[in-house]
């Protein structure tokens, strides 16, 4: 179950952080967005990737249980950051 979810969204996230990095440096807000939330949102992506990704990533569910709980804050944690920042890129795009 914690392989299907994370393994699908964090690269979906880590996309998505990627996209905004993109359409934010097409505005100068003054704000410095990218370098302020999303490259150290697109750093926490890829380190919690690499870590499901590594081989000593826990295979059994009594140590799985513990990690489950981090790992889903992370992912409401990204989830709720991406939100925010995609609020905020397009209220700056009504504003130009």
């Amino acid at each position: 179950m914690v392989d299907r979810v994370y393994t699908a969204d964090i690269p979906r996230l880590k996309k998505a952080l990627v996209k905004l990095k993109d359409e934010f440096s097409a505005f100068d807000s003054g704000t410095g967005w990218t370098k302020v939330r999303i490259e150290p949102l697109l750093k926490h992506a890829e380190a919690l990737e690499e870590l499901l990704n590594s081989p000593g990533f826990p295979d059994n569910s009594a140590r799985l249980r513990g990690i489950v709980v981090m790992f889903h804050s992370d992912i409401v944690y990204l989830r709720e950051n991406v939100k925010a920042l995609e609020k905020t890129l397009a209220s700056m795009k009504r504003k130009k």
